[in-house]
């Protein structure tokens, strides 16, 4: 499980873990029944409390991303396709919201944004669609 943490980033660490999960679950590298480190492990690994790793695990049982089975560990929550791609949204959506947010800041207009984005799109996985795929409907 490839989980990176920036002490510096100005997000708590248990945060970043359970975003990072949520993403590892989502894009489907962390499948239902997967068992997470545990939080000692984790923690080592980490090089931080166990207590933040037990933040996060805590709160992402609390969202049903993971279950906890006392004696046998953490693992990936049984879910629906359609809740996985209804996280997919929720996340890419964050994302996109702090882009469009620091593009109005920055005096880019929305239609830019778009031209960029179909852009940038065709570079880094120019294989995975064409450029009819990438389309936007404005109106």
């Amino acid at each position: 499980m490839r989980i990176h943490i920036s002490p510096t980033d100005g997000v708590p660490i248990y945060l970043q873990i359970v975003q990072q999960v949520r993403r590892l679950v989502a894009g489907g590298e962390l499948m239902e029944g997967e068992e997470l480190p545990s939080i000692r492990s984790l923690a080592e690994r980490l090089v931080v409390n166990p207590n933040t790793v037990s933040r996060a695990y805590r709160e992402l049982e609390t969202g049903g991303v993971v279950v906890f089975s006392r004696g046998l560990g953490t693992f990936v929550a049984a879910s629906d396709r359609r809740m996985a791609n209804e996280e997919k949204r929720a996340l890419l959506a964050q994302r996109l919201d702090s882009v469009i947010l620091e593009g109005r800041q920055m005096g880019v207009t929305f239609d830019e944004l778009l031209d960029l984005m179909r852009e940038r799109g065709l570079a880094v996985a120019p294989d995975d669609q064409t450029e009819g795929e990438m389309e936007v409907t404005r109106g």
